[in-house]
């Protein structure tokens, strides 16, 4: 999807700085169409005359443009209302209705003003299709968009320091509005803004009464009030905050209106974020307690290995105390996934890092008298938990394998893992430059590795001889 400064610059390049004002303006704009209930078109002059380039549709009322706009040219009946606006830098108003097809438009034509320039242009277009009463809550909707409004033609609107565009749980205008002036007393509270502070506790209306007073009276309990919250419900600052108390949370957005820099009220954005807030608590008691779960698996593996280590230490036959040895080494790799998973959110794990710190432990297996390098190729990615076990005790039996039969009768060896993903395809080799083999393994470890390939990985395996030691191949998909 095209940027709106790839769209504008198909008509004439643009400035850096123009190209992030107007973006910032778009990425805010919404506010604006919904207080004004209305539709918002913005407009570049070029020389084949003013043409289309953003477009923003009211959540509050109709929409005018059934269809979109952008890319089009104003048609000759509105170019005259662009220009003057152009040319007065001021707000100009339609006397009387265009007719745009079936029905009549009414619309405002403004400047888009940065450091006292005029960069794009705006027009407000309302349908005189269907009509609205002058409701207390529509008089005070277009009294702040007029704020706003305002503010972009002087240059002060959009806001660098506030928070743009769809953001987890962000307040819109049909969650609840208020105004405040300059000494953060309500001027207006629409209904669903007052139903949302009645639902923190506060009783009666909210009109006429200072605004960080009553925040502070619902929270006093919690001792020193956020110095965010205080500058949010104070309208002093462009930010956004969460306001918690008697069991609920409301999301607040100020909007401070200027008039040539001079602070005279602000408009607050209210939502009622209770329900959100407890998903996402139980969210993250959740994940805590996966890890918990993940950690105390890795403990009792650990503690495993820690048994099997004690009781070959008391046998003497070589061959079990090997297999005690075995067996306590695959316990220590699937710990080894257990403590990866409990350091992290997500049911994903950085494999390359497994295969990194399981390679320190297969060192140790190797003979004093053959010296064993190790070498990574390629990359593993992201591999799901499922599949990350399983997986890394494929890894470790084959590479064990290599270290402890391919380089007999010799001095030094290398063993290379090399990884390579296509997607979901995960094509890995696990090559050493020893003796090679003459057949296909069929010792315990062997019988390990196939049945996991196969059965629980659902891929592909090949063990082969070449020229200089041998390979084993293989192929899954991994599904993330």
């Amino acid at each position: 999807m095209a940027t709106l400064r790839e769209r504008a610059e198909r008509h004439g390049p643009m400035s850096d700085a123009e190209a992030e004002w107007l973006t910032l303006l778009a990425s805010d704009w919404q506010i604006i169409a919904d207080l004004s209930f209305a539709d918002l078109v913005m407009w570049r002059r070029v020389e084949a005359g003013f043409v289309a380039i953003a477009q923003c549709r009211p959540q509050t009322g109709p929409t005018v443009h059934q269809d979109d706009v952008v890319g089009a040219f104003a048609p000759a009946g509105k170019v005259a209302t662009l220009q003057r606006a152009l040319d007065e830098m001021t707000l100009v108003a339609t006397r009387e209705p265009r007719w745009d097809e079936h029905y009549a438009v009414r619309e405002d034509a403004l400047p888009v003003v940065m450091d006292g320039v005029a960069i794009a242009l705006l027009t407000r277009e309302v349908s005189q299709a269907v009509s609205r009463s002058s409701s207390r809550l529509e008089l005070n909707h277009k009294g702040a968009a007029e704020d706003i409004i305002g503010m972009i033609i002087r240059g002060e609107f959009p806001m660098l320091t506030s928070v743009q565009g769809p953001r987890r749980g962000a307040p819109r205008v049909g969650d609840g509005i208020i105004r405040l002036d300059d000494q953060g007393h309500v001027t207006y509270a629409s209904p669903n803004a007052l139903s949302c502070f009645h639902r923190l506790g506060v009783t009666g209306t909210i009109v006429g009464r200072s605004l960080p007073r009553i925040t502070s009276e619902v929270i006093s309990n919690k001792g020193t009030i956020d110095e965010t919250l205080a500058m949010v419900v104070m309208g002093r600052a462009a930010w956004r905050t969460d306001l918690e108390a008697n069991g609920g949370c409301l999301s607040l957005r100020a909007i401070p209106t200027l008039v040539k820099g001079v602070r005279t009220g602000a408009l607050l954005l209210v939502r009622d974020v209770s329900e959100l807030r407890r998903r996402e608590r139980e969210l993250i008691t959740k994940d805590a307690t996966i890890r918990e779960i993940h950690h105390r698996v890795k403990n009792n593996l650990q503690t495993v290995a820690a048994l099997l280590r004690l009781q070959s230490r008391r046998l003497e036959a070589p061959e079990a105390k090997a297999a005690l040895a075995e067996a306590m080494r695959r316990v220590s790799t699937i710990a080894l996934v257990h403590e990866t998973l409990s350091g992290t959110l997500d049911e994903l794990v950085n494999f390359d890092d497994l295969v990194v710190r399981s390679v320190r432990m297969i060192a140790d297996v190797a003979t004093a008298d053959v010296r064993v390098k190790i070498v990574r190729e390629g990359d593993f990615g992201l591999i799901p938990a499922s599949v990350a076990s399983s997986l890394a005790l494929v890894v470790t039996e084959l590479v064990t394998n290599a270290v402890e039969h391919g380089f007999t009768g010799r001095s030094s060896g290398t063993v290379t893992i090399r990884a390579e993903r296509d997607g979901e395809a995960l094509h890995a080799v696990i090559a050493d430059d020893g003796v090679g083999i003459r057949s296909k393994p069929s010792g315990l470890g062997a019988q390990i590795v196939t049945t996991l390939i196969e059965n629980e990985l659902g891929g592909q395996l090949e063990w082969r001889s070449v020229d200089q030691g041998s390979e084993v191949d293989i192929r899954i998909n991994v599904r993330i």
